[in-house]
């Protein structure tokens, strides 16, 4: 039977695997398993391994979550986040002198994003788990997508980017420079597999669809060379059915993940697209016929990946999670 990481090779080299990745997102449960704050648990490369390891010893998939979390990039340009007085949550400072629009005042410039604390305990964790886990598990990270970057820095929601508001071309090129040096330093660690995690995308026609993937370039350029898998995961926002019809029409270096309760018309998806990866509402991994639901859901798109659509909540049963992708795998 193929590793995962020999599955992984295929999907690079444009082979259709026998059986789809099945690589959840569980990171965030290990704050739980050390008893921290997810404060203390973010700044903890020694915590994070160990919680890591544990979760590995039950969820047996195919990849394990090195690190998640939709601050970093932010906060490696030095935007200024606060924690609430329990250290469960935290909120973005707007700069008083910023435009809506426009990058705020005072940024890291990109090409040091990687230099930050956050990012090198990223890289540390990854390298730990790379030498302690021997039975070829994809060590896997995320960043945010350009788009979800930029509008997050200019403090544009996705309801006003759905509308037709957008970031600066500025912004833009600011996210996806830091974004692509943080992926290079995650990838050189030894990561194996990179989300592209875009929660936000304006109605994409041909010209921006096209410029949006010209942002992305650079980054799959780097996680390709260093033979890990690029993997640009759309939410429900970025995923309109419009937007996905447009991307249909571009070539793409890397697996295109879409929410599993896309628009029917991606159910052929595996002849227009090759690289098709399928994102499992959490909600329905949860459900008492979860395994019938899903399978009806990705019957007919042949997927080389299946994950969630976001990080696996602190209440999930692992053992129950699982029985669950175990079960889906066997189907597909």
């Amino acid at each position: 039977m193929s590793t995962p990481r020999q599955i992984m090779k295929s999907i690079l080299q444009g082979v259709v695997p026998e059986r789809p990745l099945i690589v959840p997102i569980v990171f965030a449960l290990g704050a739980k398993i050390e008893n921290l704050s997810p404060s203390a648990y973010l700044d903890n490369p020694t915590k994070i391994t160990n919680a890591l390891r544990q979760i590995r010893t039950q969820l047996r998939t195919d990849g394990v979550s090195c690190y998640f979390d939709s601050y970093l990039e932010l906060e490696a340009l030095g935007v200024e986040c606060h924690w609430d007085s329990t250290n469960q949550t935290r909120t973005i400072r707007p700069s008083e002198n910023a435009q809506k629009g426009e990058l705020p005042p005072g940024l890291r410039p990109a090409e040091d994003a990687a230099k930050i604390p956050r990012v090198k305990i990223a890289v540390d964790v990854i390298r730990r788990l790379n030498s302690l886990l021997r039975d070829e598990p994809l060590l896997m990270a995320g960043v945010s997508g350009p788009y979800t970057l930029a509008a997050r820095l200019t403090q544009l929601d996705a309801n006003e980017i759905r509308h037709g508001e957008k970031p600066s071309e500025s912004a833009l090129e600011v996210a996806a420079s830091a974004i692509t040096k943080i992926a290079s330093a995650i990838v050189e660690a030894g990561a194996n597999l990179i989300f592209i995690r875009e929660e936000i995308l304006p109605p994409l026609w041909a010209e921006e669809c096209e410029a949006w993937r010209s942002l992305l370039a650079p980054a799959f350029n780097i996680i390709r060379f260093y033979e890990a898998l690029p993997v640009v995961q759309l939410g429900h926002e970025a995923g309109a059915t419009s937007n996905l019809a447009m991307i249909q029409q571009h070539q793409w270096d890397a697996v295109l993940c879409v929410p599993a309760t896309a628009d029917s018309s991606l159910e052929s998806a595996r002849t227009e697209i090759s690289v098709l990866g399928l994102a499992l509402p959490l909600a329905l991994l949860q459900a008492e016929d979860s395994v019938a639901r899903i399978h009806s859901e990705i019957t007919n798109r042949a997927p080389v990946l299946l994950t969630t659509d976001g990080d696996v909540p602190a209440t999930t049963d692992l053992k129950r999670l699982m029985i669950t992708f175990s079960s889906i795998a066997r189907r597909t």
